[in-house]
C-alpha cells in the first residue's frame, strides 16, 4: 500500500510560525525530511519513532541534489509511509515543490501542498519592514537573487521589474547585492533608494544592515554579511526605525537552554519566547512513580491513614501532582484529609493546589524549606502529624526540623527522578558550537544530571564547555550545587521562582548590551 506525503511550508524560522495544518503533518508523518531553513525545533511535535532525514543545503554543499530529494520521497512513499516535507517558507515560492510534487503525481503517489509563511514578507515584518504602506508602497515584487548574473539577466527583466512596484523583495540574493543594485540603478532606480538585508530572520541570529543602492555592497562587505538574507529594496526601509518590535525584546539575539524535565519546560520556554529569546530545550531530568515495592507500600500506608494528619506540607509542583495522582489510583477522596491545613513551599505549588480547589493556609516569603519553617513559627505544635509527599531527592531539613519541634513528619516518596534519556544531538551540538549563550538550572538535580548527560554523549570535560556561557541558577541551593561542581554562576534572581529567573537573565543580558554600546568605538 503507498503511502501519503505532505508538502509543508514550515514558515521563516519561528517555530511558532508553523500553520496549523503544518503542525498536524508533523505530528500525523512517520518520516520528516527537512533543510536546513526549517526549524529544528518543529521536530518536537513528531510522534516517538518517527525517522528524521535531513537533506538540508548550505551555500558551498549539497547534502543531497534536488532530484535525489525528489526521489527519495517516491521511495518512503512506496514502502507505505506517511512523509512530512518540511520546506523553508512557503514551498511554492521558489520552494520547488513542483517538481517534487510532479513526481508524486508520475509515481501515482496522493500528496498535499501545505502553505507557509513566506520569508518574503515574514522577516521584513520582524525586522519593522512592512513591505507594503499606504503613503509609501501599494505593490510588491518577490525575485530571486540566487542565480550567477548571466542567469538573472536572463530571469530578470530589470528595465520592467525595477519601477514595476513600489517594494522589491529578493530572496537569496546576498552574494550578488553589488550586481542587483547596480542594475536597479541602471535602470532608473535612485542611488539613494533605501535597502535593508536581514539575516536569519524571525530567529534568534537574525541580523539587519541597512544602507541604499549606492552603499549596501560595501556595508555588507564590511559587516562580513553572509547567507541567507532578505534583501528589501524600496521606501519602507524607512519604516523600521519606529518598527523594528522584534530587536527591541529584551532576549532578542538570546538562545537559552532548558534543562528541566520536558513536562515542565513550556512555562520556562514560553516567558523565554515572549521576551524574545529561543529557549533549546534539553531535558535531563524525568520524573516518574517509584517502582520500588518498599516505597510503594509506604505511599499506600500513609495514604489510606488520612485522617490523621494535622498538616499536608507541599514543597514541589511535582509533589502535589503526583500526590492528586496516588489518591485518585487507590481511590482516597480528598476530603479524608479534612483535618489537615496546608501549607506550601512557593507560588507555583500554591497555584497547582488552588487550581484543585484547596486554599493554602502558609505560604512562606522566602520559597525553600527554611522559608517554610520560618512562616509556620507560632503554627505548629507538639505532637501534630505531618504528611510530607516529596520526590526521592528532596532534602532533609524540612523533616529534621519539623521532628526537632516535637511533630510526627511523615515522608512519602509519591515519585522518583532519573537521568531523561531523550535528548536531542542538534542541541548538544549547539552546545558545543558556543552557540548558546544562558543555560537555566532549575534544581540541584538538573545540575548534577547535565554534566552526566553530557559525559554519557561523549563529552570529556562538559565544565569547559559550559564555560562559555552564562549559568542562571533559580535559587541558593541550586547555585551551590553549580558551584561545587565547578561551574561559575552569573545569574542568580532574589526569589527563587521560574519568573523572578527568567526576569534576571533578562535583566543580565540587557546590561551586558549596555556594557558592549559603552565599550564600541565611536564611528
Amino acid at each position: 500500500m503507498k503511502g501519503k506525503v505532505y508538502l509543508v511550508g514550515a514558515g521563516p524560522g519561528d517555530p511558532k510560525l508553523i500553520t496549523v495544518r503544518g503542525q498536524e503533518c508533523i505530528q500525523a508523518c512517520d518520516v520528516v525530511v527537512y533543510d536546513r531553513l526549517a526549524s529544528p525545533r518543529l521536530l518536537k511535535f513528531l510522534k516517538p519513532g518517527a525517522e528524521k532525514v535531513y537533506v538540508g543545503k548550505l551555500p558551498d554543499r549539497h547534502t543531497m541534489k534536488q532530484e535525489e530529494i525528489n526521489q527519495l520521497l517516491v521511495d518512503l512513499a512506496l514502502q507505505g509511509k506517511i512523509v512530512t516535507r518540511l520546506k523553508g517558507g512557503d514551498p511554492t515560492i521558489f520552494g520547488r515543490v513542483g517538481e517534487e510534487a510532479e513526481l508524486l503525481y508520475d509515481n501515482g503517489i496522493e500528496f498535499e501542498i501545505i502553505p507557509g509563511i513566506t520569508s518574503a514578507i515574514a522577516v521584513p515584518a520582524y525586522a519593522g519592514i512592512p513591505v507594503t504602506h499606504r503613503d509609501l508602497a501599494s505593490s510588491l515584487s518577490i525575485i530571486t537573487g540566487h542565480e550567477s548574473p548571466d542567469k538573472l539577466d536572463r530571469s530578470i527583466h530589470w528595465d520592467k521589474v525595477t519601477n514595476a512596484t513600489g517594494t522589491l523583495v529578493f530572496l537569496m540574493g546576498v552574494a550578488k547585492i553589488g550586481y542587483i543594485a547596480e542594475q536597479l540603478i541602471r535602470h532608473g532606480k535612485s542611488p539613494e533608494t533605501p535597502v535593508a538585508l536581514i539575516r536569519w530572520g524571525t530567529r534568534v541570529e537574525q541580523r539587519t544592515v541597512v544602507g541604499t543602492l549606492q552603499t549596501i555592497e560595501a556595508i555588507v562587505a564590511e559587516a562580513n554579511f553572509k547567507p541567507p538574507a532578505v534583501i528589501v529594496v524600496g521606501e519602507v526601509v524607512k519604516q523600521r526605525e519606529k518598527l523594528r518590535w522584534y530587536e527591541r525584546k529584551p532576549l532578542f539575539g538570546t538562545r537559552i537552554m532548558v534543562t528541566r524535565a520536558r513536562a515542565q519546560s513550556s512555562d520556562l520556554s514560553d516567558r523565554i519566547e515572549e521576551l524574545g529569546g529561543e529557549p533549546c530545550e534539553f531535558p535531563v531530568i524525568e520524573t516518574r512513580e517509584p517502582s520500588q515495592p518498599a516505597v510503594v507500600e509506604a505511599v499506600e500506608t500513609a495514604l489510606r491513614d488520612a485522617a490523621r494528619y494535622d498538616w499536608l506540607m507541599f514543597t514541589s509542583v511535582n509533589g502535589v501532582e503526583y500526590f492528586f495522582g496516588w489518591i485518585k489510583k487507590l481511590g482516597i477522596d480528598i476530603r479524608a484529609f479534612h483535618k489537615a491545613r496546608i501549607a506550601a513551599v512557593g507560588p507555583k505549588t500554591a497555584e497547582a493546589l488552588q487550581q484543585r480547589g484547596l486554599l493554602i493556609d502558609v505560604l512562606p516569603v522566602k520559597f525553600h524549606a527554611e522559608g517554610l519553617l520560618d512562616s509556620l513559627n507560632g503554627s505548629l505544635e507538639a505532637g501534630q502529624c505531618v504528611l510530607l509527599p516529596r520526590g526521592d531527592l528532596a532534602r532533609e531539613v524540612l523533616p529534621r526540623e519539623l521532628e526537632a519541634k516535637g511533630l510526627e513528619a511523615v515522608e512519602i516518596d509519591v515519585y522518583e527522578t532519573i537521568i531523561a534519556e531523550d535528548q536531542e544531538r542538534e542541541t548538544l551540538e549547539l552546545l558545543l558550537s558556543k552557540k548558546v549563550d544562558v543555560i537555566t538550572f532549575a534544581s540541584s538535580s538538573t545540575v548534577t544530571n547535565l554534566l552526566a548527560v553530557m559525559e554519557r554523549m561523549g563529552v570529556d570535560n562538559p565544565q569547559s564547555v559550559l564555560e562559555q556561557a552564562d549559568i542562571a541558577c533559580i535559587g541558593p541551593l541550586t547555585a551551590k550545587t553549580a558551584a561545587d561542581a565547578g561551574l561559575r554562576v552569573t545569574i542568580q534572581p532574589e526569589e527563587a521562582t521560574i519568573d523572578a529567573l527568567i526576569e534576571a537573565i533578562a535583566a543580565a543580558r540587557m546590561a551586558n548590551q549596555r556594557t558592549k554600546a559603552k565599550e564600541a568605538p565611536e564611528e
